[in-house]
């Protein structure tokens, strides 16, 4: 069955790349060698992350290398670079070898995963389905570690383009038996919603001019109301836009059977705190980061200090730009206080109605300055860039802004008692 894919996915990188698939099998090759030799070592995951970073780096730094630079005898071969910049690629393919190689090299360690008690915790587990958490967790035969199977899991032709990520335990696991949590009709009514949301986006993008406005900068021409609606309309449209291409790249790889994390598991309306918001945009990364990154640096025993390398990887991942860099150390700006706010909740205990109310009025004042912070973090780092945050602030800090900022304040503090009542209701039903 992998020979069966690695055939196809590979005259679908062709088809993209055409003669700069030399350059992604030879990095690939060289991180397969470097995984089967150093796996074992206490050193092993210095070398992989520094292997790969260098090359993440480098791939952008250079723009994807040129046949020219090796030799004018290869010059020729620069017109043949196909319809995709193979290195914007690279950058999944970067996650899936350090997958595959923190993977082998856990594969020789006693695992700490307990399946049965999952298995009795985990209600997909409980209903006969099989949960990402089990196949990504339990592991797979040694024989699975194979050079056609890796590169098989690297340009799989489904999730090659833009994901959703999945861990290598997890593809490995499927490729002989398919997933069984969608049937038929599950396929078919995932589907159908798919068509839904993309004539939601035909809608907005011909009826409402968001982008245009954010980008073109003729938003700090408007009022600050038509600032705040521009802004919040910006991030709906963002979140549209990438819930249709990562779910078209799932539902392709469903119908195949294999399953993988759906990245866009909650509106982003309905969510009020930072945590739970990067749980749910892109969620498949969220789970490849925990796993790969978080827990390795040590996880909730150093989360303040974590926060900040997390985030500047993800910053330098998605490009080499600085407002990509400001966007992360502004996220972890905002992030920090929350977790002294949630580690100080989490010791406290309501005793009676009156500390309960004041709690969760607490509680929904700040989900409405997250969410405030959710949105000045997003629009300067994938919008108006860091240049623009004086001219945002001054929109919203004078006689004609503070009313609109007051409004907005008490439109998102609404809007998180909604969100705290769905949670409750949400935990009744478990």
């Amino acid at each position: 069955m992998s020979i069966v894919w690695l055939i196809l996915s590979f005259t679908y990188l062709f088809y993209l790349h055409q003669a700069c698939i030399i350059f992604i099998i030879s990095i690939a090759s060289l991180n397969f060698l470097l995984v089967k030799v150093f796996a074992r070592t206490k050193f092993f995951l210095y070398l992989l992350w520094t292997f790969n970073l260098f090359f993440l780096l480098s791939n952008r730094v250079f723009e994807g290398y040129s046949f020219s630079a090796i030799g004018l005898r290869w010059s020729y071969m620069d017109n043949f670079r196909g319809t995709f910049r193979w290195h914007i690629c690279f950058n999944f393919v970067v996650l899936r070898m350090i997958s595959f190689g923190y993977d082998y090299h856990w594969a020789h360690d006693h695992s700490h995963f307990d399946q049965k008690k999952h298995s009795q915790r985990c209600q997909v587990c409980k209903s006969g389905r099989t949960c990402y958490q089990l196949l990504q967790e339990r592991g797979v035969q040694d024989d699975k570690f194979t050079f056609t199977l890796y590169l098989c899991y690297l340009v799989y032709a489904p999730l090659y383009l833009a994901g959703p990520i999945v861990s290598f335990n997890a593809f490995a696991s499927q490729l002989d038996v398919p997933q069984n949590n969608y049937k038929l009709r599950d396929l078919a009514w995932y589907g159908l919603r798919w068509t839904f949301c993309f004539f939601l986006m035909e809608v907005m993008t011909h009826l409402f001019r968001y982008n245009a406005l954010a980008i073109s900068g003729l938003w700090k021409q408007l009022s600050p109301l038509d600032v705040f609606i521009i802004g919040y309309g910006v991030l709906n449209f963002m979140w549209l836009k990438f819930l249709l291409i990562w779910r078209y790249f799932r539902y392709w790889s469903l119908i195949y059977g294999i399953d993988s994390p759906e990245n866009m598991p909650k509106c982003i309306n309905n969510c009020y705190d930072l945590e739970g918001f990067w749980k749910s945009w892109h969620a498949s990364y969220n789970k490849w980061i925990v796993r790969y990154m978080y827990i390795p640096l040590g996880g909730s025993k150093r989360k303040v200090f974590n926060v900040w390398i997390v985030f500047t990887f993800v910053a330098i991942w998605h490009d080499l730009e600085w407002k990509l860099l400001c966007w992360a150390w502004l996220t972890c700006l905002f992030f920090v206080p929350e977790m002294v706010v949630k580690s100080a909740v989490s010791t406290f205990k309501a005793e009676s109605a009156v500390t309960e109310f004041v709690f969760r009025e607490l509680s929904a004042i700040a989900g409405a300055i997250t969410i405030t912070c959710l949105m000045v973090a997003n629009l300067v780092g994938y919008v108006i860039g860091p240049s623009s945050i004086n001219s945002l602030a001054s929109r919203f800090l004078n006689k004609q802004g503070l009313p609109v900022l007051g409004g907005m304040f008490v439109t998102f503090y609404v809007g998180t008692k909604l969100m705290l009542h769905i949670r409750d209701a949400e935990r009744k039903r478990q």
